[in-house]
């Protein structure tokens, strides 16, 4: 028997509530658990200070394999889980028997409709809602019903014909204000129909205006000085706030269908499947193609379709999928969902299959770093409509204080890492006074004359750290040049991150998470920390010859041969007359000692 190499199993589970699977050296699934941090959960199976019982050891014993699903909260992996194992039964779990269902809210189908709650569903046309894995919280939801709509709780056969022949009294719940009296036609349908019609927006998770009316009671209730009534309303809003009216999981409405997602890059694909049975997903699995050719999405899915539905015995007549499908086969129906139900399983479904392709692919570029690179490269090529892979970036920041010092910087990536050996820094000759733009027109103009003049190879993409003013000047410089047709540049502004090119007056805007804009932000950012860095030690030098020069017998030759050799103001001061002594005559060195020791403060 083969060793579990579960460190590594478990390092690829993520820190997400769900549902895993232990499965035995035969592929027999042989134990299903629920976790609010799979992880965590998966992961103290193997914790050597774990104190586990006899039988939990010979499960770990047995375990060769671990799949998950990651569902959105804890609640959904409750029912997730109840599912499986009724599907499964698989030999570690405890059996769940059909009696032990969670809970439904059931609204009658009957003239004046009753709102209950039940474990049994019947098709008799009535509608449920659920199911719920926290009876609390169902209890929470039919008591604000409750409160807010007065409803019959009687089964009286309320007929029109049982009203008109005045059959029933009204009962103590229409005394105390539970009850409008239908039986004695005191509410109409009318009005009673509007109140089951908002229930059902409310069941339906359109609970903000519930919301609105629970909190227009806690204000009453406060303001006519009754705070145990607004504390009792408190404690439900806050369950309230936090309550799910209907699973993603599981849904009565929802009788037999397949579910299929997929996710792909240049090599891979990925697809996830969901069988539905009965209002619950009893099979849940993602799998791997390697693409040998360049085949579509479409091409793949409909591939993958076929395998699941073989593998899993699948019959049902409806599937969904995340874009049409065209498929030769007229008994089956194919499903686009926009809202509802089978578009949070639709969700659902992506949500497992990215996570798998991430997981995954990240696993493959620890191996091989150059798929990363390639990757990356790949996605900025697409992202920024490039025409080559930017393979070689430059990125270009000015830094000035107060219009002194000015300089510029030029940070380089390739293959989308810093390559710092090819760093370089511009002291600006042209340009007086603070000027950005000047400042960078020259940086630029500097920088590809001269990689033009030794053959050098041009990078593919020029970021400017700046708006649209320093563009238009790095651009005017490359015209000069004749590369502005060779290179692409564009300008990045810092407040909102936006992305300006040449001639286009909108802005380009990515996505805050992904991985070009990132690239871009780490060029900036360390084109502004090199140059600062250097925009640093040219004004503190500055700062000190103007200062050694204010000292008599020391000229502006003699500050320079001091910077050189000592490099900081705190070194000349530190320094011994020795040293001192290689660079200045005697005189000089007196001089130098008497004036710092003026400056220096008593001790």
């Amino acid at each position: 028997m083969s060793a579990f190499d579960y460190k590594k199993a478990v390092s690829d589970i993520p820190h997400k509530p769900g549902v895993y699977q232990f499965w035995d050296n035969e592929g027999i699934l042989i134990y299903i658990g629920k976790a609010k941090d799979l992880r965590n959960r998966v992961g103290s199976y193997f914790n050597k200070d774990n104190q586990m019982n006899g039988k939990t050891r010979v499960l770990v014993s047995k375990i060769r394999k671990i799949t998950f699903t990651i569902v959105d909260t804890e609640i959904d992996a409750w029912l997730l889980e109840n599912s499986l194992i009724k599907k499964h039964q698989p030999r570690y779990n405890i059996m769940l028997k059909d009696d032990k269902t969670y809970p439904w809210i059931i609204i009658k189908k009957e003239a004046f409709p009753r709102i209950y709650w039940t474990r049994k569903m019947i098709k008799d046309g009535s509608t449920y809602f659920g199911p719920y894995a926290s009876v609390g919280m169902m209890h929470t939801i039919l008591d604000l019903i409750k409160e807010t709509y007065p409803l019959r709780t009687c089964n009286l056969p309320l007929t029109d014909k049982n009203i008109s022949d005045n059959k029933f009294k009204v009962c103590l719940e229409y005394q105390i204000g539970n009850c409008k009296g239908p039986c004695q036609a005191y509410q109409t349908h009318e009005d009673y129909d509007n109140s089951i019609e908002e229930i059902k927006d409310i069941l339906n998770g359109k609970i903000g205006n519930v919301i609105r009316d629970v909190k227009q009671v806690i204000k009453s209730a406060v303001e006519q000085l009754n705070f145990e009534y607004a504390h009792q309303y408190q404690l439900k809003l806050q369950v309230l706030e936090k309550y799910q009216s209907k699973s993603t999981v599981v849904n009565s409405a929802i009788t037999n269908i397949d579910v299929v997602s997929i996710a792909s890059d240049e090599r891979y694909a990925f697809v996830n499947y969901l069988k539905v049975t009965n209002g619950s997903i009893i099979q849940t699995q993602t799998i791997e193609i390697k693409k040998r050719l360049d085949e579509t999405d479409e091409e793949l899915l409909t591939i993958a379709i076929t395998e699941f539905r073989t593998k899993f015995h699948s019959t049902s007549k409806e599937i969904i999928v995340p874009f049409d499908i065209v498929l030769l086969d007229a008994s089956l129906k194919f499903t686009v969902p926009k809202l509802g139900e089978k578009k949070k399983l639709l969700e659902l479904s992506q949500k497992n299959v990215l996570f798998f392709k991430k997981e995954r692919l990240n696993q493959y570029e620890k191996l091989n770093p150059d798929l990363r690179t390639d990757r990356i490269l790949t996605q900025m090529q697409k992202d920024l409509k490039l025409t080559q892979l930017p393979k070689h970036i430059e990125c270009f920041d000015n830094s000035n204080f107060q219009g002194q010092y000015p300089v510029s910087a030029i940070v380089v990536f390739k293959d989308a890492k810093p390559s710092k050996k090819d760093y370089r820094h511009f002291n600006v000759k042209t340009v007086e006074g603070p000027n950005d733009f000047a400042t960078m027109e020259e940086a630029v103009y500097r920088r590809y004359k001269r990689m033009l003049e030794e053959g050098s190879t041009l990078p593919q993409l020029i970021i400017i750290d700046g708006g649209k003013g320093q563009l238009s000047s790095a651009l005017s410089s490359l015209k000069k040049l004749g590369i502005d047709k060779k290179v692409t540049v564009i300008g990045i502004a810092k407040r909102l991150e936006e992305l300006y090119y040449p001639g286009d007056s909108y802005p380009l805007y990515l996505d805050k998470k992904s991985e070009t804009l990132k690239v871009i932000q780490q060029l900036r950012d360390e084109a502004h920390r090199f140059g600062i860095t250097f925009h640093r030690k040219k004004r503190d030098q500055g700062t000190l010859k103007t200062e050694l020069e204010q000292i008599g017998g020391i000229g502006k030759t003699t500050a320079d041969k001091l910077l050189r050799h000592f490099k900081s103001v705190k070194k000349i001061k530190e320094a011994s007359e020795a040293e001192l002594s290689t660079v200045l005559n005697k005189k000089q060195v007196q001089t130098l000692f008497n004036h710092f020791k003026q400056k220096s403060p008593d001790v």
